[in-house]
């Protein structure tokens, strides 16, 4: 199986609950949130008001991650806000033991984001911490770019050592995902989607959702 998390940084804006509503009655398990901050990565948008929102019109997980500077300074209120899922970047804090500490401490699932250029090896000490690893198959910062091929390397060796320790942590995926590139992600271990312009830019973003979750049929 599968779970798919459309990101609402490639949403209608305008038209934000409705395209909510409607992946969400497309059968997506989550809703993934962007955060970002103009200094960790050059966009901005979304902040804990959105996720209060949000929570208020959904049921889908509210997957929040944050690509921002020095996380654990906005956890508790992310948290507060109704944030199901807090992912941070081991890039992003000197102190990501903490950071995750901190997401547990609120009751949230902890989840620890790398980036293409960054090791599994960096994030070995704190898997067993975690509830997901978001493997980010482009850069982060920008919707539409093409998945990055080498990433699938990584996701092999977070399922290997998955599967060795014994560990139940989820592994998602983050870039360029379509019914293409989820294929080969999915096979190395991936069991989490976010999808941007795949969905929320076709005419139906119900046959999209459906055409990533067929992968695992």
């Amino acid at each position: 199986m599968i779970k798919v998390a459309p990101s609402i940084l490639s949403a209608d804006y305008i038209n934000l609950q409705r395209d909510i509503e409607l992946v969400e009655k497309a059968g997506a398990e989550y809703l993934h949130i962007d955060v970002m901050d103009g200094s960790f990565v050059p966009a901005i948008s979304y902040g804990p008001a959105w996720v209060k929102s949000i929570k208020k019109i959904s049921n889908m997980v509210l997957d929040t991650h944050l690509m921002i500077e020095n996380p654990e300074k906005y956890i508790d209120t992310f948290a507060e806000a109704g944030s199901d899922i807090i992912g941070v970047h081991v890039e992003a804090t000197n102190h990501i033991h903490r950071a995750l500490q901190m997401i547990k401490n609120n009751n949230v699932k902890a989840e620890v984001v790398i980036n293409p250029g960054t090791p599994v090896d960096l994030i070995k000490p704190i898997l067993y911490m975690v509830d997901q690893v978001l493997v980010m198959t482009v850069n982060p910062g920008f919707g539409g770019q093409k998945f990055l091929p080498e990433t699938i390397k990584k996701i092999k060796e977070l399922d290997e050592i998955r599967k060795n320790s014994g560990l139940k942590f989820d592994i998602e995926i983050d870039g360029g995902v379509n019914n293409e590139t989820v294929k080969d992600a999915y096979e190395a271990g991936a069991n989490v989607a976010v999808a941007g312009s795949y969905v929320f830019g076709a005419d139906n973003p119900a046959d999209r959702i459906n055409a990533i979750k067929k992968v695992a049929d």
